[in-house]
């Protein structure tokens, strides 16, 4: 089996230089040795989302739907047939899903709709390699208190074994409180697991997709960041799944937002909304051209006749923040005819760049100064 550390087949070219003190490594090349050697163009799994050689993490609560799109992920990835993913086709290979949560008759109802979803058969994934560990000990690292060290148990070797043979394009790990032997909070152990994960992402170029639980700070403040800082800060890439809520309303329970939350080799702060349908996500697709921009003409309209209704009431409403926060309360009235506080807010941003409307700044009371929108005439 091919060491999945690199360092360790350096280490044994090198020998030793006399006795039992090892050679040093040859860690350091000259910056020279790069004239005239092509760059090597970056590898995605799934371009802009899931880079290859490096670990992403993905986080969501329970319930929010990450282990059904991590799935989902690996059908798309080792179908012999062209099979999407959230509209984007990713690079095409042998795929290794590892779960502790779901067992295998769990895993294989998920399956059977993500199947009859895109019209194919089983047979259609022959690349694809399941292992549920749901109900065994399934840690791939484990703590030693002498050390503080993480040290690989025989399961790890396992799965090193499974990557070595089919070289794989994607491995995906379920989840982190299953897998991880030690403290979530505690930095050193969470960079250390990490860098196992990348050494293996790194040794066979293939991208690692680790599933993971927020805190309940990441989850109250929606970065969905999980223990210790250092699980956000080692991984070059985390995506976010979570539920879909206005003003602490879920008007659609099926309704799902994916969200970049990092992205070192692309772009972050990128949204895919989702719903769940019949034991799938369907992506929404991205508005553009004309579409986008009859969406954002509606929105731009509705929001002067409200702003001019709420006038006529002899009401104000401000564009920051607040009980009385313009695209807050137009999305509650009745005649808001679906747009959501989110569009009235861009609208509102438009409409002011635009001049159409204006804050206007009510100081008849020196001790405390109002400001409110009003319509340009």
């Amino acid at each position: 089996m091919t060491e999945i550390h690199s360092f360790a087949s350096i280490d044994a070219k090198l020998g030793t230089l006399g006795g039992n003190i090892p050679a040093p490594r040859n860690l350091f090349i000259s910056a020279a040795r790069l004239q005239n050697k092509a760059v090597k163009p970056r590898e995605w799994v799934v371009d802009g989302l899931i880079p290859r050689g490096t670990v992403t993490l993905l986080g969501g609560d329970g319930g929010s739907g990450k282990s059904l799109l991590a799935m989902m992920l690996a059908v798309s990835v080792a179908s012999s047939k062209e099979c999407k993913w959230l509209h984007r086709l990713p690079d095409n290979g042998h795929a290794i899903y590892c779960g502790a949560e779901d067992d295998m008759d769990e895993m294989h109802r998920r399956l059977q709709s993500i199947t009859e979803a895109n019209f194919m058969n089983y047979t259609d994934l022959e690349r694809l390699h399941v292992c549920s560990l749901a109900g065994q000990d399934a840690l791939l690292a484990i703590d030693d208190p002498k050390t503080h060290k993480l040290m690989p148990p025989p399961l790890w070797g396992d799965i090193c074994a499974k990557v070595e043979e089919t070289r794989p394009a994607l491995v995906i790990f379920d989840t982190l409180a299953d897998l991880f032997g030690g403290n979530e909070n505690d930095r050193s152990l969470a960079r250390q697991f990490i860098g196992i994960l990348r050494g293996l992402a790194i040794q066979y170029q293939c991208a690692v997709v680790l599933l993971a639980h927020p805190s309940l700070s990441g989850l109250s403040s929606g970065t969905g960041t999980s223990g210790s800082t250092a699980w956000n800060n080692s991984v070059r890439s985390r995506l976010y799944v979570e539920r879909v809520f206005s003003d602490g309303y879920e008007p659609d329970p099926n309704a799902r937002k994916l969200s970049v939350k990092k992205a070192n080799y692309g772009t972050t702060g990128e949204e895919i909304m989702m719903k769940w349908n019949e034991g799938v996500f369907e992506a929404e697709k991205p508005e553009t051209g004309l579409d986008k921009m009859a969406h954002q003409a509606k929105a731009e309209r509705i929001f002067l006749r409200l702003l001019e209704e709420v006038s006529s009431q002899g009401r104000t409403v401000n564009p920051n923040g607040g009980s009385n926060y313009a695209p807050k309360i137009f999305a509650q009235m009745p005649d808001s005819e679906g747009v959501v506080k989110k569009a009235f807010s861009s609208a509102m941003e438009r409409l002011l760049s635009k001049g159409t409307i204006k804050v206007h700044t009510d100081d008849s009371n020196k001790n405390r100064e109002k400001k409110y929108l009003v319509r340009v005439s």
